[in-house]
């Protein structure tokens, strides 16, 4: 079953990652198909008080949504070891109908070997050294040639001398065959005892010939193999320099590999300068997991994505222009999304999305769990300010009341505490602050950000502009904005004490809200929402 993830906004606050929470939940019990909670940005203190309360772990961070290779079905294929024959290489890749081949160590990956690396090595038959050079196991001598070892051990190496065939004369024989030879012949016996009075390591003897047990006791003595082949010469010479491990010819160093975390994007770009036509995948401890290739990353099926709290890109997570959106669930201005098919969208003038998926659990008849109800209820307090915000409609106040009755908490005393986790922000950094709550817009080729603080402690947000005013004119150059503001919320007065740079930054707000800002700052009575007070004003200033 395909996963969808339901996720909000960058640097979320509680009512982005509770309604993800809430809403993949609601998913799960009504809809087919897999729905899992991320988040695109950091839990901030309030959140994390929330969830901690109800017992609920916070969803997986998601910094970006183009598909990796982790998205793909990688084909699966049995490694093979470096000491594997190349025959046994070959056969593998035919029988499993592609043309390269892991080599494994475990789960580790060593060498990737290719059905063209076994082609080039078939070419060097001229090397009759070339089973000493790769220090072939005996026993892929005898895999290959399908063979019986009746003299000898198959655990040994061969590490010196040529390989030749006797069809000459005793006399001939004497003169090619040398100490530590293995010797490919027929059912001579006078051969046989040649070979092994030479010195030959090894007598292959052809055509599945009977070894007679006096050559047999003599090739013992000497310590000489003696292998017998169905094969005869031509066909045993032929397939003996197949028995030579991987691990000659296999490709180690500048291995086409890639990590299963990588995305598809860089993927496919690094495939193009590459020859082969599949490529390793690996996990972060080198584990071998599969093989991908160029066609199947062209199969590749988008990510499936619900979008909670938010309907702009600007404030979407990384990618998200790379993903097929099912649904949006929103109580925001309508934004800049676009998508590539109709998508189910619902957006409502509340004070909190939480509302409206608490009116998508009364619809579908899904009852509404402690937990769940808590996650809610916490989303819709903190987003109307405890029902001070001017956001807030009767059916938020209405929601939460109940939500908190299934909850089984105090509205009053359960908003403090969570309000004061919030903002509490005793040694944490200039942009770890600002970056708590804080979104890009963008109007008449104006790009401004906007971030906000709640507190209810007045000596508190005077502390934060201490820290905030230097660090929002680097925010402002990083970005490329025009403009940045920072809204000091006091939930008691009701009053945002309005921080502010840029182009006509104090005109805009000054003519916006009809007050006299001064150095960067302004007292605005009565103003406690971004959404619904700020960010209009100052559209509204810029569209004239």
């Amino acid at each position: 079953m395909r996963e969808t993830f339901v996720v909000g906004h960058r640097n979320p606050d509680t009512d982005s990652i509770c309604s993800a929470v809430a809403y993949s939940n609601l998913k799960n019990k009504v809809a087919d198909g897999r729905f899992c909670a991320k988040r695109a940005g950091n839990v901030n203190g309030e959140t994390q008080f929330v969830l901690d309360h109800f017992g609920i772990n916070a969803p997986e961070y998601l910094s970006d949504v183009r598909p990796r290779l982790s998205d793909l079905s990688l084909h699966k294929v049995d490694g093979i070891t470096s000491d594997t024959s190349l025959k046994a290489a070959g056969d593998t890749m035919k029988n499993q109908g592609i043309v390269s081949l892991p080599i494994l160590n475990g789960k580790k990956l060593e060498g990737l070997i290719t059905i063209s690396d076994i082609a080039y090595s078939d070419m060097d038959v001229f090397d009759n050294e070339i089973l000493a050079k790769a220090k072939t196991p005996y026993k892929n001598i005898v895999e290959v040639l399908e063979g019986e070892l009746i003299v000898g051990d198959d655990s040994e190496v061969v590490s010196s001398g040529k390989i030749t065939v006797s069809a000459a004369s005793i006399q001939k024989m004497e003169t090619f065959v040398g100490k530590d030879d293995i010797v490919i012949l027929a059912n001579r016996d006078i051969a046989q005892k040649t070979a092994i009075e030479i010195g030959a390591q090894c007598i292959v003897v052809c055509m599945k010939s009977e070894v007679d047990e006096d050559i047999q006791k003599m090739a013992q003595e000497a310590k000489c193999n003696v292998i017998v082949t169905p094969y005869d010469t031509f066909i045993a010479s032929r397939l003996i320099c197949q028995s030579i491990p991987v691990s000659h010819v296999m490709t180690t160093e500048g291995l086409a590999q890639f990590n299963v975390n990588e995305y598809i994007d860089d993927v496919k770009e690094a495939m193009t300068n590459k020859r082969f036509r599949y490529f390793p995948v690996v996990n972060n401890k080198h584990e071998f997991l599969g093989m991908a290739s160029r066609r199947r990353l062209l199969e590749i099926q988008r990510r499936n994505m619900i979008l909670v709290d938010h309907n702009e890109m600007s404030q979407a997570v990384e990618g998200l222009d790379e993903c097929e959106i099912q649904e949006i669930i929103d109580h925001h201005r309508l934004g800049s999304i676009e998508t590539m098919s109709p998508v189910f969208f619902r957006n409502q003038p509340v004070g909190c999305t939480a509302t409206i998926i608490t009116q998508m659990y009364e619809e579908a008849g899904v009852e509404i769990e402690k937990p769940i109800a808590g996650l809610l209820c916490s989303a819709i307090l903190s987003d109307t300010l405890m029902f001070r915000s001017p956001t807030c409609t009767p059916v938020d106040e209405q929601i939460a009341r109940k939500l908190a009755q299934i909850a089984e908490i105090e509205i009053e005393d359960y908003a403090k505490q969570m309000f004061r986790a919030g903002s509490d922000l005793k040694g944490k950094k200039e942009d770890e602050i600002f970056y708590l709550d804080y979104k890009k817009f963008s109007s008449e080729g104006v790009n401004f950000g906007v971030g906000q603080i709640t507190s209810l402690d007045q000596d508190e947000l005077d502390e934060i502009k201490e820290k905030i005013v230097p660090y929002m004119q680097s925010v402002r150059s990083e970005q490329g904005l025009n403009m940045v503001f920072f809204m000091l919320t006091n939930i008691i007065q009701e009053t945002t004490y309005l921080l502010m740079t840029g182009d006509n930054s104090q005109t805009i707000i000054n003519q916006a809200f009809e007050v006299e800002s001064k150095d960067g700052l302004a007292v605005l009575p009565g103003v406690m929402s971004r959404k619904k007070q700020l960010i209009p004003n100052i559209l509204n200033i810029l569209q004239q």
